[in-house]
């Protein structure tokens, strides 16, 4: 360092042990990132909840959208730190795979049509008019039964597509259990599952894939989470409640039918479809989270437990922009009692 400027070689280990100060911060040692995966239902608020710990608790999540099926198994295999899943895991298998689960937010899944010279939230369905579409009993948009219930529309006389999920998902669980409980004929023929036998229809992956097609094919139907058709500006359909109202989808209408949940408290669900309630959306559904008991990364274990506490107290701002409903406040604080951090 000979010939170098005293001032020059001042400047240079000050910035050497800036350097090091930063990289021995307690802030930075203890950061922590977090993995998980499943439900494309849950990924806007997940998401947009990591950047909001990140700030806060320095607590980050890593988040794979590849359906709620997907969520499932990977936190049975243990490659991620916490599953998601719109479907609730059934007990026998909560208790086999040593999990905790928990619900963390409430949403609608909506019906949404690419119906020429239609304009959005005009066109009406029944629940069981919905059914005979999805089985291929009901095949064009002039069909009578549609006629009927929509006798101020000029329906085109066109095929009608039903869309349906291609992977295993959450979002189809619920949906199907409302075909379910709407038509006798769904639930003994179909039935209610994250993937059923389709009778007709074409197959998109995740709620992006369905909005792409939706958007893209004149005469198309689909089922979707809310937030993702609010976001690709979809024409979504009015669904007859159990009140016999036609209603269209809001948070407003998703909170009416929440208030009416009964919730069961062994292992936190509640079944949300076809609730009755004047004004209720008839195809809400509950996200819920899939951790380990006692994870074998202790410090990613509580990493998890922080970021939902996080979630539950300070980001219900975050959670009415991508237009879900916080849980109701007993339920919320049910959870926050059973994934307490020491």
């Amino acid at each position: 360092m000979a010939g170098m400027d005293v001032g020059v070689m001042k400047k240079a280990c000050f910035v050497v042990l800036l350097c090091g100060a930063t990289a021995l911060s307690p802030h930075a040692v203890q950061a922590t990132e977090v993995t998980g995966a499943g439900s494309s239902f849950a990924a806007p608020l997940y998401e947009s909840w990591s950047a909001g710990s990140a700030k806060s608790i320095d607590v980050r999540v890593n988040y794979q959208t590849i359906g709620s099926g997907g969520g499932q198994n990977q936190v049975l295999a243990g490659t991620v730190d916490f599953g998601a899943s719109d479907a609730p895991m059934a007990h026998d298998r909560l208790v086999a795979g040593h999990l905790v689960q928990f619900p963390t937010a409430i949403g609608g899944v909506v019906v949404a049509a690419n119906v020429p010279g239609v304009p959005d939230g005009a066109l009406r369905l029944t629940g069981p008019v919905l059914a005979d579409i999805f089985a291929g009993t009901i095949t064009d948009w002039n069909d009578p039964r549609i006629v009927a219930l929509n006798p101020d529309l000029s329906l085109p006389a066109i095929p009608i597509v039903p869309l349906h999920r291609a992977d295993a998902s959450g979002t189809t669980y619920v949906f199907t259990d409302y075909l379910s409980q709407t038509s006798p004929q769904w639930k003994e023929g179909v039935g209610r599952s994250t993937s059923v036998a389709w009778p007709v229809g074409a197959g998109a992956r995740g709620n992006d894939g369905i909005a792409i097609y939706v958007r893209n094919t004149d005469g198309s139907i689909g089922y979707l989470e809310y937030a993702y058709a609010r976001r690709n500006h979809l024409p979504t359909v009015q669904l007859q409640n159990r009140e016999g109202e036609f209603v269209k989808p809001s948070a407003e209408n998703f909170a009416h039918a929440a208030e009416n949940a009964h919730w069961d408290p062994q292992d936190m669900t509640a079944s949300l479809c076809d609730t009755a309630g004047t004004g209720s959306w008839p195809i809400v559904t509950t996200t819920y989270v899939l951790m380990p008991a006692v994870s074998t990364d202790k410090n990613n274990g509580k990493g998890v437990r922080q970021f939902f506490q996080w979630g539950l107290t300070q980001g219900g701002a975050i959670a009415h922009t991508l237009d879900y409903v916080p849980l109701p406040a007993s339920v919320r604080d049910d959870v926050l009692k059973r994934i307490a951090t020491d």
